[in-house]
Order: C-alpha cells, then structure tokens, then sequence
C-alpha cells in the first residue's frame, strides 16, 4: 500500500492525538474517588498497609481512596466483587501473599492472572519459624533431629488449613523430610497463642506476627526465610545458614486492578505509589511492623505473583493439600 502526503499527515496526526489524550489521561487521573477493595476484616495486614498508602496518595498526590472491606470465602467474594466492577481506573484489589494459594485451593470463578494486571506490590516481609520457648530447640537442626526421633510429640500450628503459613510449614517438612503433624486455627493469633502456651512446638509465619511474643520471651525464632538476617532479630540465623538454601517463603502485599484497566493509569498509579513507598515516614511505619517497601514495575509484581503461583502448586501437589 503506497503512502502520499495526506495519509503521512493523517497518520501523524492521529499518533499526536493518542499520546496528548494518553497523557491527558495521565495528568487529569483521579478526577473522582478512587476504591480500594479489600477482600478481608479491617484491621489486618492488607486492611493497615491499604489505609496507609491511601492516606498518604491523598496528602502528596490528591487522591481521595475509599477502602472497602469485603471479607468472606478466603479473599475470593472481595476479589470476584473487584473485577466485576467497570476496568476504569477507579476500582483496585489489594492482594497479599494468600492471592495464589486461592487460585491453587480455593478455586475461585476467575482465572487469577488472566482477569488481573498488577498495578505495585507494597510490602515484603521474610517468613520466620519460632518453636515455643517451653521446647529445647535452640536452632534448626536441633528441631528436625528431634521431630525425626520423636514425631508423635511434634506438630506445627497455622492460620488454617491452606493458609500461607500451613503450606510454609509443609514446604519445610518436604525440604527436611519431615512429617510433622499440622494443625490449623482460625487465624494467626489463636495459632501463636497455643504456640506461647506449648500446645505446638512450632509456628512458621511472618516474621511481625512473633515480634511481643519474642521480645517477651514467650517464643524463640529460630530461622528467617531472607537473604540475610533481619535488622530486628539480628541473632536469627537464616535457613540457608542452617542448611536449607531452597527454602524460600515470602509475605507480601500489593495492588491489581481488572486486566481492561487503562495502561496509563496503571503506570500513573504504580509511580505514585512508588514515590509514596520511598517516603521516609513510610519506610520508618513499615520497620515498626517488621516489613519492608516493595515497590518496582506492575511487571516485577506480576513476576512475584506468578513464582509464588508455581512454588506452591508444587508444595500442594508433594503434600497433598486440601481443604474442604
């Protein structure tokens, strides 16, 4: 097909047309209130961490966020009711590291990658393994040289059946060639309380869930899932120092919208709350929780999502999980 001057300009034109209504998009963004859908109880991690970022985009970039908690099924009932909404930049989903675990278990009514595109993770913490302080475990290898001697008297304690911290233990009994018997509670607290009480000798969970517990003695961490050891428990060896360089487990919290959401709000959304996330009162609120910024490209996020997807589909498989 040849070309003359009126189709070169017409084309010219129209490329002008759609990079000024591309940035004008970009620059008007939010002309309305902006909704955070959270598919749990206010008061968790996803509920903190998502009033915070949401406070502080109102204060430095004049968005006015509205969180909506709706807790139920898992995480599956707030994010069917995010991505049932309009793709229009104006409705997100927070996520934590559980989002995959409910594509693998929980079968919801959506593809969880198809339906989505991430937009920014905004936290990550290490995973942590504490045994109760009434045990003589002082580190890992005492742990697994007991639980293999004496099974009967071993078991791990989680937030429920499919939580995060239920196939992190399992990941651990398949790496250690273990076979500690689990038993899930609901939530992390009632699991943590037992494990304070010696009712199970050890919890695996992220690392801000034993913070009191530990400094008050009543539980000793014995191992980190990090690259190296944390700032906040500097005497907890990581597992790779303990023997289990595989051993890899993350928390983490972040924010996706429906996959039709315009791509210029995502990457003005992803940039805003990147420069939220290097704020130093975000970064000195994040430390009191024992967590870290995330932070990065809607594509990074996207790689995390999908790693944990096959990281525990695997554990799944090798343990035979199911909840009923």
């Amino acid at each position: 097909m040849k070309f003359n001057r009126r189709h070169v300009l017409w084309l010219a034109g129209a490329m002008l047309m759609s990079a000024h209504h591309s940035v004008l998009a970009r620059s008007s963004y939010p002309s309305k209130p902006v909704k955070f859908i959270v598919p749990f109880a206010a008061g968790g991690g996803s509920d903190t961490y998502a009033r915070f970022i949401a406070q502080k985009l109102n204060e430095k970039h004049g968005y006015m966020v509205i969180v909506d908690n709706r807790p139920g099924s898992g995480g599956n009932l707030g994010a069917e009711l995010a991505l049932r909404e309009p793709a229009d930049g104006y409705t997100f989903l927070v996520i934590s590291g559980s989002y995959p675990l409910n594509e693998l278990l929980n079968k919801p009514n959506f593809d969880s990658i198809a339906a989505i595109v991430p937009v920014v993770q905004f936290t990550r913490e290490a995973i942590m393994m504490a045994v109760a302080s009434s045990t003589p475990y002082k580190n890992v290898a005492d742990f697994v040289v007991d639980a293999k001697k004496h099974p009967e008297r071993v078991s791990f304690g989680s937030a429920g059946a499919g939580s995060l911290s239920h196939v992190a233990g399992e990941l651990f009994n398949a790496l250690a060639g273990l076979n500690i018997v689990h038993v899930p509670y609901k939530g992390t607290a009632a699991a943590l309380t037992d494990l304070a009480a010696g009712q199970v000798q050890v919890v695996t969970s992220g690392s801000s869930s034993f913070g009191q517990l530990a400094k008050s003695g009543k539980v000793r961490p014995i191992a980190v899932a990090a690259p190296a050891r944390l700032p906040s428990h500097p005497n907890v060896p990581t597992f790779a120092e303990q023997g289990f360089p595989n051993y890899r487990a993350d928390l983490w919290h972040g924010l996706v919208a429906s996959k039709s959401t315009p791509p210029a709000v995502v990457l003005k959304v992803n940039a805003d709350i990147n420069a939220v996330l290097r704020l130093p009162e975000t970064q000195q609120r994040f430390a009191i929780d024992d967590v870290s910024p995330g932070g990065g490209t809607p594509q990074q996020f996207g790689e995390v999502i999908k790693q944990d997807i096959e990281r525990w589909r695997a554990v799944i498989r090798k343990s035979d999980i199911k909840i009923n």
